[in-house]
């Protein structure tokens, strides 16, 4: 029983098992020292500890619910309420990051298409909901970490900046908008539903609205996360203890183990000549393939210490973030969202996102020619 409980956890936690033991094995060629403190970046683990305490927080009161009404008076055609889920996040992903984006609105999606009863179209718009995520974070500097990171370094204005990535932004709008009209072509309308919101608590929906708003005030820097999360703590604490159960703690230390996995990479000596002799003249290539295997957070950090062509860099760590699961750890979030609500859709999940995700890695990687 005790055996088979355990390859139920690790047929449902498969990430979760990979990065711990990759962890764990470059822990044989890097031993452990003061130096792996450093590998951990508790800035984003507690944005998403708070985040996703607080997204529990706004489905227990019924907030999603409201919302959902809401969008359902204002669409009648299954591609209006797809366009709006997956535009909900390439825009928002401009300001609050791709990570709240897709904390924020696919589990919005998940409740929507089961309420209209198109649960056959979950996996694929999540697919589209995490790409629009993991592109629209692109036009910014705050829109992700590995922006904030190269915008810093690299002396470039915000004007300069989004003059760098807006075509990429476009040609990704463009390209999800069509996809969206070739995919969905069903153009009858679905059963309207309603939504009862009578046990709608309208001081909860404030108290985590604020609690929100706190956590984009640390997105943003004006609040240090270790306020926010004292904030956080104290203000779960007072409503609803419930909620700490609600949290995914496996995708936590799942980002635990790639930060550990992606600092031993670093200091492998072959490693790191590989790099300094293959970067120069092929920035964007090889920040592409290297987001492919270390994510693109890691990637922008670990190769803007061999060049100086930022704008190149700029653009492959970010159209590096597709590609596979772990090219973006953003894309971790929507498919442990996924994967806990249709465990089953697990193998038709993956192969979508890989798919979707080269299509738009290419269409990126060579219209690059054109910018």
């Amino acid at each position: 029983m005790i055996s088979k409980n355990i390859l139920l956890f690790l047929k449902k936690e498969s990430i979760l098992f990979v990065a711990c033991f990759l962890a764990f094995f470059s822990c044989f060629f890097t031993p452990p020292d003061i130096q792996y403190i450093h590998y951990v970046d508790f800035r984003t683990l507690i944005l998403l500890f708070c985040l996703m305490i607080v997204m529990a927080g706004m489905q227990d009161i019924g907030l999603f619910h409201l919302i959902s009404g809401k969008l359902l008076k204002t669409v009648h055609t299954q591609k209006g309420l797809v366009c709006i889920l997956v535009f909900l996040c390439f825009f928002s992903s401009m300001f609050i990051t791709n990570d709240v984006a897709l904390i924020t609105f696919v589990p919005l999606c998940i409740m929507i298409l089961k309420l209209v009863k198109k649960e056959q179209l979950i996996c694929i718009t999540i697919v589209l909901q995490t790409i629009a995520a993991n592109l629209g974070s692109m036009f910014t500097p705050v829109g992700n970490p590995q922006n904030l990171y190269l915008y810093s370094i690299s002396g470039f204005s915000i004007k300069e900046f989004i003059k760098i990535t807006f075509p990429y932004v476009m040609l990704a709008a463009g390209g999800i908008f069509i996809v969206i009209h070739i995919f969905y072509k069903e153009k009858m309308p679905f059963e309207q539903i309603n939504i009862s919101q009578a046990h709608l608590n309208c001081k909860k929906v404030f108290y985590y609205g604020i609690l929100f708003l706190l956590c984009l005030f640390s997105v943003i820097r004006i609040l240090p996360v270790t306020i926010l999360l004292l904030l956080i703590i104290g203000g779960i604490l007072a409503d609803n203890k419930a909620l700490f159960k609600k949290v995914d703690y496996s995708l936590l230390f799942t980002f635990l183990a790639f930060f550990i996995l992606i600092g031993n990479i670093g200091r492998f000596p072959i490693f790191h000549s590989f790099i300094a002799k293959i970067v120069q003249g092929q920035e964007m290539l090889t920040a592409i393939l290297i987001s492919q295997i270390i994510s693109n957070v890691p990637a922008a950090l670990l190769l803007s210490g061999f060049t100086l062509q930022w704008e190149e860099l700029i653009v492959g760590v970010n159209i590096g973030g597709l590609g596979t699961l772990i090219a973006s750890m953003a894309s971790l979030i929507s498919y442990k969202q996924m994967v806990l609500e249709y465990p089953h859709d697990k193998r038709k999940y993956l192969f979508q996102f890989t798919w979707w995700n080269l299509f738009f890695l290419i269409l990126l990687l060579l219209s690059s020619k054109f910018f």
